[in-house]
């Protein structure tokens, strides 16, 4: 295995995740009101979706990336209006004291919801391909072992984030009492509420992205 394309990898994992967005606002979220299992679960998700991503664009599969992007109108209207739900839920659900042990169920739909929502945003794969052809990664006689060494790092880069966004907001989960704990879910829920608006009037008005 190359370690240097590995490290390279790993690179592209930390610089695709960790641009703030509404992911990482979802991340903390869920970490300080659910617990830490809950928020890294969440980051998986979306490691997964951009390594995902990931394959596409080192394996070369235009057939696929051209269809996501013929098709992020659709996308992006389901990420936004996802994007808005939650946001919206959290005016409407009130936050309680975050449990010691999230069920399986809820830590499946944590993981469900950010890899669907980061697989909403296919320009990702224009974003990983540009970033491979800069640091030349990629050729024509790469064989499968390369590539996968390549796709490997860019999963333990995102999710080796992600690892860390829910470690530094650690700390700030057991200060919290009941009252900073609505704030927490308010402040996040605008936050997704206006990248749900925002995504949604993309839609309109394609100059805002």
């Amino acid at each position: 295995m190359d370690l240097s394309l590995l490290i390279r990898g790993i690179l592209v994992g930390v610089a695709i995740a960790v641009p703030v967005g509404p992911i990482g606002v979802l991340c903390v979220r869920r970490t300080i009101l659910r617990g830490p299992v809950s928020g890294l679960i969440s980051g998986l998700g979306a490691a997964l979706a951009d390594t995902l991503f990931g394959c596409i664009a080192a394996f070369g599969l235009t057939a696929i990336s051209d269809a996501l992007i013929q098709h992020q109108a659709w996308l992006k209207l389901g990420g936004g209006a996802f994007l808005c739900a939650i946001g919206l839920r959290s005016f409407t659900t009130d936050p309680k004291p975050p449990p010691r042990h999230a069920g399986d169920r809820n830590l499946v739909r944590d993981f469900l919801s950010t890899f669907l929502l980061t697989l909403t945003n296919p320009v990702t794969i224009l974003a990983l391909a540009a970033i491979f052809a800069a640091l030349g990664v990629l050729n024509p006689r790469s064989d499968a072992v390369h590539t996968f060494t390549l796709v490997g790092g860019v999963f333990i880069g995102s999710a080796a984030w992600w690892l860390l966004l829910a470690g530094i907001t650690l700390p700030v989960r057991g200060r919290l009492d009941p009252n900073h704990l609505e704030w927490v879910a308010r402040i996040a829920g605008i936050l997704l509420l206006a990248s749900g608006l925002y995504v949604l009037a993309s839609l309109a008005w394609p100059h805002l992205m």
